[in-house]
């Protein structure tokens, strides 16, 4: 697939409104079909990977439903959800943690949620994370089977399921949230949905910080189309220009508003996060751990991590020469960088390539024309290796996933 792949732009539809509508509901049940055996297989998967950690939980004492929705980031996304932002900072040697450094759509919709269905902060986080995660996977099949076909998408599905770190998309985290606007979003793109891309990438956008990555994709797309439609007058097409005034808006927003509050409209936000210790330092502080877990000087899972970290560069490499279509590209891309070159945080760096499921395209690529024996062995092995890994970081590690 060409990373220079014609992006379609679709000509303004002329038919009576409820005729669209009718067909519309019509593609999104044969869409749904067509993806249903890939999203039963990742929710047998996900359900195995929850109850071996829940085994071992309970065995060792510790409740399942606390580990996965009520430890580490989703402690502040509760307190977020209860309290509001600016209720909680606090300030530990000469770092000062603040919740205006976790971005706002997971904890509205845990509030919505919670508003409708009063079944505690805890449980609506969870119920809003999974309900993503099935979202995501969907969205995922969408892409895979957009570049690859049914088969690719399905091992592609299945890959993300089986990721070491895939235990976070049942936690209470954002991840699964950003995944589904973020593959829906490329697919819109795929597709010629302008206007879908650009508001799906808005709502990823106030989902995570590495959300940009989702507008970057977008911006960089309708750029491209537009210079090369100049001589077509494409310019003047009015959708490809919203799409990219769109895209941005919902990161760029919870930005200035953070700025504004810290008096600072560019620069507030990024001092949240470096008083955290989290700011882009282009991988100096990554390195000093690769080399700390090399030389033995860290525990289990940082050495995991480098593994994973090690895996997921040769996986880009692949999949930037099989180029694929420019917006997938550019968008794992930002998200690889963002992830690599952030300071410190090294064993979440994992988690924050966990939206970039177009890493694992090769790899679904090989799987769909393995033997289905071969398959099988290789699912097994991940399978192993995921659930282990996901007991551990929940049930042992004493670091953040």
């Amino acid at each position: 697939m060409s990373a220079d792949t014609h992006v379609p732009v679709r000509a303004p539809e002329t038919q009576p409104v409820r005729l669209r509508a009718r067909r519309g509901r019509d593609r999104v049940r044969r869409a749904l079909r067509r993806a249903a055996p890939a999203l039963a297989a990742y929710a047998a998967v996900r359900l195995c990977g929850v109850l071996v950690m829940a085994v071992w939980a309970w065995h060792i004492g510790k409740h399942p439903r606390t580990l996965l929705g009520y430890s580490w980031d989703s402690v502040w996304y509760s307190r977020i959800v209860d309290k509001g932002y600016g209720a909680v900072e606090y300030t530990v040697g000469i770092r000062t943690y603040s919740d205006l450094a976790f971005f706002p759509l997971y904890p509205g919709l845990v509030r919505a949620v919670d508003a409708i269905v009063p079944i505690g902060f805890v449980n609506a986080g969870l119920l809003v994370s999974w309900t993503s995660a099935a979202i995501a996977a969907w969205g995922i099949y969408a892409v895979g089977e957009r570049l690859h076909g049914r088969r690719t998408a399905t091992a592609l599905v299945v890959l993300w399921a089986l990721l070491p770190h895939a235990i976070i998309q049942s936690m209470a985290y954002t991840e699964p949230l950003m995944t589904a606007f973020a593959a829906w979003s490329l697919y819109a793109l795929l597709t010629g949905r302008w206007v879908w891309a650009g508001v799906l990438s808005l709502l990823a956008g106030v989902s995570r910080p590495n959300g940009i990555a989702v507008a970057a994709a977008v911006v960089a797309t309708a750029a491209w189309t537009l210079w090369r439609g100049r001589s077509t007058g494409i310019w003047r097409e009015r959708r490809i220009w919203a799409a990219a005034a769109l895209a941005p808006m919902g990161w760029a927003g919870y930005i200035l508003w953070v700025g504004f509050r810290k008096n600072d409209p560019i620069g507030g936000y990024f001092r949240v996060q470096k008083r955290w210790g989290s700011e882009f330092d282009f991988g100096k502080d990554a390195w000093g751990s690769v080399r700390d877990a090399v030389t033995g000087r860290q525990v289990f899972a940082h050495h995991m991590v480098l593994a994973v970290v090690a895996v997921a560069v040769v996986l880009f490499v692949l999949l930037a020469l099989d180029r694929p279509p420019l917006p997938v590209l550019v968008y794992t891309a930002v998200l690889v960088v963002i992830a690599l070159g952030g300071a410190r945080y090294f064993t979440s760096k994992p988690r924050f390539l966990l939206p970039a499921f177009p890493l694992l395209l090769p790899l679904a690529v090989a799987m769909a024309r393995a033997r289905p024996r071969t398959a099988v062995v290789a699912a097994c092995a991940l399978a192993g290796l995921s659930f282990f890994f996901g007991t551990y970081l929940l049930t042992i590690a004493t670091i953040p996933p």
